[in-house]
């Protein structure tokens, strides 16, 4: 009797500890469990987390900040890096394309993992950006191609070329073309040689009237018809607006000019001040530019411009970050890119258009907007792009 009692007494506990036993074994399958899930969610937080959370530094750098663009594309940009934590050099190099080389070779030697380039002069920086492709830096041309060399992964920008064909085509619309007989006269102010966005934007313009001065609907009375004839150095508003002065003044005093098509607003804004100053006509010459500059934009509102082409900045810096993000975390972007990234506005990826003289480079192209009196609050000051004063003046947020 008593060895039946111990033998029951010793079942118990054998029992008891393989209870216990099996008790540890399942806590510690559901913590081996909830560390697995554990580990997958803070796998999922760190591919949520941007290539920064590595300490990646971004540079940029941005040819003046004499051009208010420049200033516009600056600021977006190194605002939206930041935004996701990336430590930012920001650079402007007075359009001096020495200072500019320098500035990146100071990036590069300052340990950036991406550099954006917005370039003064396209086929100067090979030299240095063969340094930044030593060091595996992966380079955005931002805005302007950077020509002749084979450091450049991306191209952001617009398609310069429809920027120039808008300007053409309003033309063509506010007159008539097609059915008016004419003729007309107009003058065109094209870009800096040195930046190659400026061929884009007369080439988009020019063979788009092309064919109304060929029939004659068209007249340039300078003769000047050639980009090398119409260009001006570095965007400048003081050379347009003396070269316009010296047209009028050689062609125009019993002469009407109806047009003058210039391919961005600081060289529109010399040429409003020569046809104000200098121009002896009575009509108002249509005038068209690029950028929405805040002067240029005043001027629509009061007549003395009559078109912009408006290229919303912030959607460049935020494809340019959508981009550098995707580099950065060791990725070959392309077509997929547009189809993920859920932006509301219209961009390409064209990959047959844009070749630097090295091979064609791979672009992310956004479509620009015409700009006028009549629709400046819809296009500017509805998106959040610009606000209105009192006086219906626009001004850029920030």
């Amino acid at each position: 009797m008593k060895a039946k009692k111990l033998l029951a007494v010793l079942l118990s506990l054998v029992m008891c500890f393989a209870l216990v036993a099996c008790g540890d074994d399942a806590a510690k399958k559901d913590d081996a469990a909830k560390t697995d899930t554990q580990q997958t969610e803070e796998k999922k937080d760190d591919a949520a987390e941007p290539a920064a959370a590595g300490g990646n530094k971004v540079g940029i750098a941005m040819p003046t900040k004499s051009l208010e663009r420049w200033n516009r594309d600056g600021s977006f940009l190194e605002e939206q890096f930041k935004s996701k934590g990336y430590e930012v050099k920001l650079t402007f190099s007075d359009n001096k394309i020495d200072q500019q080389v320098k500035d990146i070779e100071g990036l590069l030697a300052d340990g950036v993992n991406l550099l954006v380039i917005a370039a003064i002069d396209g086929e100067s920086l090979s030299q240095v950006l063969a340094q930044a492709k030593e060091q595996n830096v992966p380079v955005i041309s931002y805005d302007r191609l950077i020509m002749q060399t084979d450091a450049i992964s991306y191209y952001v920008s617009f398609d310069n070329y429809t920027v120039g064909k808008l300007q053409g085509e309003f033309v063509r619309d506010q007159l008539d073309l097609d059915n008016a007989a004419g003729p007309f006269n107009i003058e065109f102010t094209a870009g800096d040689p040195a930046d190659n966005n400026a061929g884009f934007f007369f080439n988009g313009a020019y063979d788009t009237l092309k064919p109304y001065i060929e029939a004659g609907k068209l007249v340039v009375q300078s003769g000047q018809t050639a980009f090398d004839q119409v260009a001006t150095q570095q965007w400048d508003t003081a050379k347009a607006m003396t070269r316009m002065q010296n047209i009028l003044g050689s062609n125009y005093s019993d002469q009407q000019l109806d047009v003058a098509l210039c391919s961005n607003d600081s060289t529109a804004l010399g040429v409003t001040q020569a046809i104000a100053s200098d121009y002896k006509g009575k009509n108002n010459v249509l005038v068209t530019g690029q950028d929405g500059d805040e002067a240029n934009l005043q001027n629509i509102v009061d007549g003395k411009q009559t078109m912009t082409v408006y290229k919303a900045v912030a959607n460049e810096a935020k494809v340019t970050l959508d981009l550098g993000v995707a580099i950065l975390s060791g990725k070959n972007p392309g077509e997929e890119l547009i189809k993920d990234s859920g932006w509301d506005f219209d961009c390409t990826y064209d990959t047959s258009s844009y070749d630097n003289g090295t091979g064609i480079i791979p672009s992310f192209l956004l479509v620009p907007t015409v700009v006028t009196k009549d629709n400046i609050k819809s296009e500017l000051v509805d998106p959040g792009y610009y606000t209105l004063d009192d006086k219906g003046y626009a001004h850029p947020v920030g």
